[in-house]
């Protein structure tokens, strides 16, 4: 990057009298209010290119499913407060069989090997990444670091997860190199915690402060990232990225050495992230996939569905419409609050008893049928990513 250089003064921002064209695959089952949500986002002065994933909802500033490209400029809110976000996919050489003659044992492993919520390790150790001189050069991030410590390892609230179940490959490929069969397998969703949300909100402030941005477009306020400040964020969303990554590592090492195994197969891609991509020769741009996952040429991931239904391992097809990108799961077809005054404990139960998913913890705003059918996101990015492999959850762990 080059060297930074003042912000400019605060002014008035103006929208675009009409947004850019943009992609949208899957509009049959994403709503109006998520597409105008799209709209103001493709209005910004700054947006170039853009794409909606068919996972597509309503978010805080970008639409989850939102993509977004823009030159030399960042959005905290249209990366996403749960920055790197991550799914992970261990693969075991060993039977699924095990998931019924030895239930008892990995559910206690599941249960001692994890933590949601405000629960903690303290068994972490040292870890290199609260070495990192970010902490040191950014004084914003300093006040973060003991927080940042104690949340390591653990998983969020939500739709965050740690699922024991199944890989069933149907053939040899070049991206996995895993003989078709079925494993066991460990697959994990969580994020960067508190200081991912901490780190968005402090720098969209400072963004609108610097812009003078006002208005409801004003929570997709940006940094020039030749700023001080645009590389402060930037700097910051990697650490949050790491730090995501360092914490499935951790869930998946206790795992691993609670069953005596190591994985023969990791697979692991993330959202809620701005990638700097270079399009051609003469372009590069900073790539927005709030709720969208890489899926360029050579990106291997896994797109998950609900607590009943399997998770998508996936590799890209690097289609230029959705700007590599793919949706980064089912996406929510009702919200939270409604999910919670429409569904029942008891009607919850009967699903999942029903496909054979025992759930530990977890609550009805999660229940399967507040989120979209899967095979209807994957058949409408049929286009976007080649299918691998299937992870089927049996045990799930969630808050």
């Amino acid at each position: 990057m080059k060297k930074p250089k003042k912000a400019k003064k605060p002014g008035k921002v103006k929208l675009k009298d009409k947004s850019i064209d943009y992609v949208i695959f899957g509009q049959q089952f994403i709503d109006s209010g998520t597409i105008d949500q799209m709209e103001v986002a493709m209005k910004l002065p700054i947006s170039i290119k853009g794409a909606l994933m068919a996972d597509a909802h309503l978010g805080y500033g970008l639409p989850i499913g939102g993509v977004v490209a823009t030159y030399n400029t960042v959005m905290p809110y249209g990366v996403g407060m749960d920055i790197g976000c991550r799914m992970c996919l261990s693969v075991y050489p060993m039977s699924p069989k095990i998931i019924d003659s030895q239930r008892n044992r990995l559910k206690n492993i599941l249960s001692e090997n994890t933590r949601f919520g405000h629960a903690e390790f303290n068994d972490i150790g040292n870890q290199k990444i609260m070495e990192r001189d970010e902490f040191k050069e950014i004084k914003f991030l300093k006040s973060l670091q003991n927080n940042f410590y104690r949340q390591l390892g653990t998983s969020g609230h939500g739709n965050h997860f740690v699922d024991i179940g199944y890989v069933e490959i149907d053939e040899l490929t070049q991206e996995l190199n895993i003989r078709p069969g079925k494993y066991f397998a460990v697959l994990s969703h969580s994020g960067s915690r508190n200081f991912g949300a901490e780190v968005a909100r402090h720098y969209t402030k400072v963004a609108q402060e610097k812009l003078g941005f006002i208005g409801e477009a004003a929570k997709l306020a940006w940094l020039e990232l030749d700023t001080e400040e645009g590389q402060e964020y930037w700097k910051a969303m990697n650490l949050a990225g790491d730090y995501s990554a360092v914490n499935h590592k951790i869930i998946h090492s206790k795992i691993s050495a609670a069953l005596a195994e190591k994985p023969i197969k990791v697979v692991e891609n993330h959202h809620n992230f701005a990638w700097e991509e270079k399009i051609s020769d003469s372009e590069t741009l900073i790539i927005h996939r709030k709720g969208a996952t890489p899926a360029g040429i050579g990106d291997t991931g896994i797109i998950p569905g609900n607590m009943i239904t399997p998770a998508f391992i996936v590799a890209g097809k690097g289609n230029n419409d959705s700007l590599n990108s793919a949706s980064h799961g089912a996406g929510r077809l009702i919200s939270r609050r409604k999910a919670k005054s429409t569904f029942t404990r008891n009607s919850l139960d009967k699903v999942l008893e029903n496909a054979g998913v025992e759930l530990i913890g977890g609550g009805i705003d999660e229940a399967p049928m507040a989120y979209k059918d899967i095979y209807d996101v994957m058949n409408a990015q049929k286009d976007l990513v080649k299918i691998l492999g299937r992870f089927y959850p049996k045990i799930v762990r969630m808050e």
